[in-house]
């Protein structure tokens, strides 16, 4: 799949699938956090540090953790990953680019403030 499709593909169900206040907040700390981590990663490799390419690697674990947390509260759940490349670009593409394009397009702001959809308890921590 080309990165347009998938960023297209991912975008067009990305509201839907992210509506829970707790998923949605999570998602504020947890993809910066993300984002350090594979800044990190590649200060690592630049510079041959194992530090900093642990410390990069546990960021971004705890970041995908988090984020897979918060997405149990979801009254829709995104597709399954098909494979290894399938979660790798999915992934990279969210982070990067589709939750802060969420972001600075109000969708965030939308999802955090309209009333929760019928049987979510969208305020539960």
């Amino acid at each position: 799949m080309s990165v347009n499709k998938l960023l297209q593909r991912q975008w067009t169900g990305y509201s839907t699938t992210h509506q829970n206040r707790t998923n949605l907040s999570l998602h504020l700390i947890a993809v910066p956090l993300f984002m350090v981590g594979t800044l990190a990663a590649l200060y690592g490799l630049i510079m041959l540090s194992p530090l900093a390419l642990i410390g990069a690697t546990l960021g971004c674990m705890v970041s995908l953790f988090v984020q897979g947390r918060g997405h149990t509260r979801e009254p829709v759940q995104p597709e399954p990953f098909t494979s290894a490349w399938d979660f790798m670009s999915r992934i990279v593409a969210e982070q990067w680019i589709t939750f802060p394009r969420f972001v600075v397009t109000g969708g965030w702001l939308n999802n955090i403030f309209q009333p929760s959809p019928a049987g979510c308890n969208r305020s539960r921590l």
